[in-house]
């Protein structure tokens, strides 16, 4: 049986990201996975302040609500993200716990040396990503940003659900096709980490 962490990324709460990452974690939970949910929001974590305090033992020193979900995260098989886009890039709750995982980067490349591109990617991530405007390269910039932000966890960016046109908080409710497909993204998620365990 997987683990996951779900992190809601939203500033809103049960808005269109949070409601769709909600579906992908009654999936998972169907086909039997562990999930332990999050929402950013609610919690304090303050930006990354880049006083290297974690280049000594890879472990951030500002204390504060942070370690609680990258503990978790550390210790699960997959982590399931939901951010709504905010000038082409996830939300600033999102951000800052994402940079606050610098020392995480640190712990894994100048501190273990683990040599680029030779990381143990067993485990599994899912982005999902909500914005307003239907513009083709809406969802780049946060993709890439995902790619990398994954690798820190030795994580693969597994999978992906970007939806544009979702702006209101209701909007999801005329897109159950959407929600579906998170359904079914998160057992589907719990099917592949249970072969890769």
């Amino acid at each position: 049986m997987a683990s996951f962490v779900a992190v809601y990324g939203s500033p809103r709460k049960d808005g269109n990201s949070a409601r769709i990452l909600k579906s992908a974690v009654e999936g998972a939970l169907s086909d039997g996975a562990q999930v332990k949910e999050f929402y950013l929001r609610d919690k304090k974590i303050s930006p990354c302040l880049e006083i290297y305090g974690c280049a000594k033992t890879g472990r951030c020193v500002i204390k504060d609500d942070f370690h609680e979900i990258a503990d978790a995260i550390v210790a699960s098989d997959g982590l399931f993200l939901a951010s709504p886009m905010f000038f082409y890039t996830v939300s600033a709750h999102t951000k800052a716990f994402m940079d606050r995982c610098q020392s995480l980067w640190m712990k894994k490349y100048e501190i273990d040396k683990t040599p680029f591109g030779q990381a143990n990617t067993k485990r599994l991530g899912l982005f999902i990503g909500v914005g307003a405007t239907k513009g083709k390269r809406l969802f780049d910039g946060a993709l890439l940003t995902m790619r990398y932000f994954f690798d820190t966890f030795d994580m693969d960016l597994h999978k992906s659900l970007l939806y544009r046109g979702l702006d209101n908080k209701d909007d999801i409710l005329a897109h159950s096709d959407y929600l579906k497909e998170a359904f079914d993204a998160g057992a589907q998620m719990n099917k592949d980490a249970d072969e890769r365990v």
